[in-house]
């Protein structure tokens, strides 16, 4: 992986938290219930899709952004 193409990671103030409550219409452990509650943040959410598109597909996600 090339570094300088790499994004930056989004900043959170110290101390952020996000309220995450497991659903109780299905098995969802403590973990999985955070995960889907922090990708409800739009920094989040950008970081890890192109994350995931950089990981799938290697250089070539990269010539995409």
């Amino acid at each position: 992986m090339n570094d300088k193409h790499a994004k930056k990671s989004p900043v959170f103030a110290a101390g952020k938290r996000w309220e995450a409550k497991r659903d109780s219409k299905l098995y969802e452990s403590e973990v999985t219930a955070l995960v889907r509650k922090m990708l409800e943040d739009p920094q989040i959410l950008e970081d890890q899709q192109w994350a995931w598109r950089r990981w799938r597909s290697g250089d070539n996600a990269i010539k995409q952004d």
